[in-house]
């Protein structure tokens, strides 16, 4: 248990050494505005049309008596919305990870500069890494898809719907942002999705810690954009410790490093 503090210290980390870097926090604001008008835009879209959606996919309870119809429909409505915002809050960071690539790429190197040591670089062109970060969050994205409507089902089972299942998806959400996030750091270390996921589930708890606290941060209007920039800074800081134990192994000739670094 105590890796959530640990995790959650990491979060802390970073919005305190953006704090530090006033310059760098608004570097790192830039994408996550942009991204935000154009999710805003999408969840009103949604909010309006939701009622009329659920109508027109449920016709055959237009012959049920009061108040029942209205009962299903309005379940159904806040099903859909909330559906539609589990997946804004995870894919929010995907898409403005893609869209702020440059930028949170030069606060990540920033963060291991100012940290002291060696500051990896990836070496590809922008294309190259715009497009395996494209690859990686589609494919995390179908890992969500799938949980969400796993999770979507589960919420009609009655008090479980209600209590354990809203728990489960703030950790899967919380999990899959961390991955997104200390994937700017540990993609310039040349960690693969596989590699990153099988890092991350070693340490399944500090995941949590930092990830958790963040997706529900994220729910509140406007916070993720003003949160994104000490995120990416924390995640740094948890990846470059995540990975320390794997640097110091390459002094020893006798004992290999656990996680195979790749490029690609």
């Amino acid at each position: 248990m105590r890796d959530l503090g640990v995790g959650f210290g990491y979060l802390v980390k970073g919005q305190r050494w953006v704090g530090r870097h006033g310059r760098w926090f608004g570097f790192g604001l830039l994408p996550g505005l942009i991204t935000l008008v154009l999710y805003g835009a999408a969840l009103v879209g949604l909010g309006y049309g939701a009622d009329t959606l659920v109508t027109w996919a449920t016709p055959f309870a237009d012959d049920w008596s009061s108040p029942w119809a209205g009962l299903l429909r309005t379940t159904l409505t806040v099903l859909v919305f909330g559906l539609g915002l589990f997946l804004a809050v995870i894919t929010f960071t995907a898409v403005t990870l893609l869209v702020g690539q440059p930028f949170y790429e030069s606060l990540s190197e920033q963060v291991d500069r100012t940290e002291g040591g060696e500051v990896p670089e990836s070496g590809l062109p922008l294309w190259r890494e715009l497009w395996i970060s494209a690859r990686d969050s589609v494919r995390i994205l179908v890992r969500v898809g799938l949980y969400s409507v796993l999770l979507f089902a589960l919420g009609f089972i009655p008090v479980v719907g209600q209590t354990v299942v809203p728990v489960i998806g703030f950790c899967v959400t919380g999990y899959f942002l961390a991955e997104e996030l200390t994937a700017v750091a540990l993609q310039r270390r040349g960690m693969v999705l596989k590699d990153r996921l099988a890092l991350l589930r070693g340490r399944r708890l500090l995941t949590l810690g930092f990830g958790v606290p963040l997706g529900l941060a994220f729910l509140v209007p406007f916070v993720a954009v003003f949160l994104m920039p000490g995120a990416v800074a924390g995640a740094t800081l948890l990846a470059r410790d995540l990975v320390a134990p794997d640097e110091d192994d390459e002094d020893d000739d006798a004992a290999p490093a656990p996680y195979t670094l790749r490029k690609g």
